[in-house]
């Protein structure tokens, strides 16, 4: 490809990264995709939030529980940018365009009960969890067989995670 001297071409200059899928498939995955980044925004700033303000007789548990689930939901975000990219999409800018594409309900009260905590999230990552499987289907439709590869680890994180959260949650 000619390299162009002209500043303001270079500045316009696309993005796309090449790959045999086709258009639809770029725009619908990434489409997909995106949401699913908001979604893991969403999860990871509410898992830390009730990470900060956990409380309770077992608090060291549920806190330490918590940490690692962030820390896990964090580990997903810049892979599923990158691949969106990878697609030749574009991916998430802003806050706002988080906001704008996230399907998961911010929590902001001023008090959650540790029970209530840990079965939000517990709800979350099951929503989460079934988002990806949609996705999974329509990589399926393309054959994007990368993407589904994936899908299928995370989606074993997210059940892991339900799991987790469904049995400290538990009554004794």
């Amino acid at each position: 490809m000619p390299k162009s001297n002209n500043a303001k071409e270079r500045l316009s200059a696309s993005l796309r990264t090449p790959n045999s899928l086709g258009e639809d498939a770029r725009r619908d995955i990434s489409a997909e995709l995106n949401a699913l980044l908001a979604d893991f925004f969403a999860l990871y700033v509410k898992t830390k939030n009730f990470h900060w303000h956990m409380s309770g007789p077992y608090f060291r548990d549920y806190h330490l529980l918590l940490d690692e689930q962030s820390d896990q939901v964090y580990a997903t975000l810049d892979p599923i940018a990158e691949r969106v990219r990878k697609l030749g999409g574009n991916t998430i800018r802003s806050v706002g365009h988080i906001t704008r594409l996230q399907r998961l309900l911010d929590n902001d009260a001023e008090f959650v009960t540790p029970e209530d905590m840990l079965a939000e999230l517990r709800e979350d990552n099951g929503r989460v969890a079934s988002l990806m499987r949609e996705t999974h289907a329509l990589c399926d439709e393309y054959h994007d067989v990368a993407t589904a590869s994936l899908l299928e680890t995370w989606i074993d994180e997210a059940e892991r995670r339900v799991w987790f959260l469904f049995e400290s949650g538990r009554s004794a």
